[in-house]
């Protein structure tokens, strides 16, 4: 039997962001699903501060948030040299390097999903899961997304955008024509960190201020009456569009803890729409993903209105990777199983770089 040279895989994960601990939880589930016949795995972790680590222990202390203690952790980072294509390693006093085929960011939110990393591994010219330093910088922010998408004629919520020093009563006064119940949110934060539903002007004042507290830059989006689905799109060029999944509430909104809890919530897969309304939507799914420039994978989010309307929500570049989260279920239901999953993200990386 012919042998087949093994891809070296970087697992990045953990980030300066507030989604660390989501990352651990994903990266974990991902690194127990890469096939080790085929990938030698070269894990790092970046801590809460923005610190790197190259990780030689198990998934048990990346879940459990013990990692950056283990013994096997020493200083390294993704060189932004081409002449290196690696990792850089500090041994002792001296510094290794460690060559690898793709990286796998495994990194949710701010100082991850939103270009930064994907903008040094483009400098290091070394191939990468996922949407490129463009997409995911423009899907990162909630505002120019909703702005893109509503210039190419997909219906979005009316929504204004504030900044940081903007007077806040005049905001808010601007923010009230919308009608409430309304949207409070920062434009580049995940995991619906620091977004509120507001009422009236005073929880609408409260709701800026918090979301001020995550980002310098907020937009308040009008409510839609309706519910939500999700698209799994999965490629480049002419994607695939998995089953469609939804989202039942029986709170206020899909905060934090119902994303990952599910305490009152449910998820519907497939959603509970027509044949006909889960058609129309993974088309838009995929002009939604060709519009923002995607490439790899993203999880499309859109809201089915009372009147049917397909209105657009936000693209997730990086969402959740266990095993149980929404985006693998969706493969899955597709007849897409997780670790066939990762083989598919991790060619079409090397695919990409290839076409460029």
């Amino acid at each position: 039997m012919q042998n087949i040279q093994k891809k070296s895989v970087a697992v990045l994960f953990g980030g300066c962001s507030t989604e660390y601990g989501v990352s651990l939880q994903s990266a974990a589930s991902v690194i127990d699903h890469l096939d080790r016949d085929k990938y030698d795995l070269v894990l790092i972790g970046i801590t809460r501060q923005g610190v790197w680590f190259r990780y030689g222990g198990s998934t048990e202390d990346i879940r459990k948030d013990r990692w950056q203690v283990h013994p096997s952790c020493i200083p390294a980072w993704i060189s932004p040299s081409r002449d290196a294509a690696g990792i850089v390693e500090l041994v002792g006093t001296e510094y290794r390097v460690t060559p690898v085929d793709v990286v796998f960011p495994v990194l949710h939110g701010k100082n991850g999903e939103d270009g930064t990393v994907q903008g040094l591994l483009e400098l290091a010219g070394i191939p990468f899961v996922g949407c490129d330093t463009l997409s995911s910088a423009v899907c990162m922010d909630k505002g120019v997304a909703s702005c893109l998408v509503r210039a190419a004629g997909i219906d979005t919520a009316e929504s204004i955008t504030i900044y940081a020093g903007d007077d806040l009563h005049t905001s808010a006064e601007e923010a009230e024509r919308l009608g409430f119940p309304l949207y409070v949110k920062p434009v580049r934060s995940g995991s619906s960190f620091g977004i509120t539903k507001a009422y009236d002007k005073f929880e609408l004042m409260e709701g800026i201020r918090l979301a001020f507290a995550h980002d310098q830059k907020v937009i308040i989006e009008q409510n839609i009456s309706g519910f939500e689905i999700g698209c799994a799109v999965l490629g480049q060029g002419e994607p695939l569009v998995a089953k469609i999944d939804e989202i039942e509430l029986q709170g206020e909104f899909f905060d934090y803890d119902e994303k990952y809890s599910l305490a009152s919530s449910k998820i519907h897969l497939p959603a509970r729409i027509s044949e006909e309304t889960a058609v129309k939507a993974k088309e838009k799914a995929k002009l939604i993903y060709r519009i923002l420039g995607c490439t790899g994978l993203a999880r499309v989010d859109m809201f089915v209105s009372e009147d049917g309307r397909i209105i657009f929500n936000e693209v997730n570049t990086m969402p959740g990777f266990t095993a149980a989260s929404r985006y693998p279920n969706m493969m899955n239901a597709s007849h897409i199983s997780y670790p066939e999953l990762m083989d598919r993200l991790i060619q079409l990386a090397l695919a990409k770089e290839e076409n460029q």
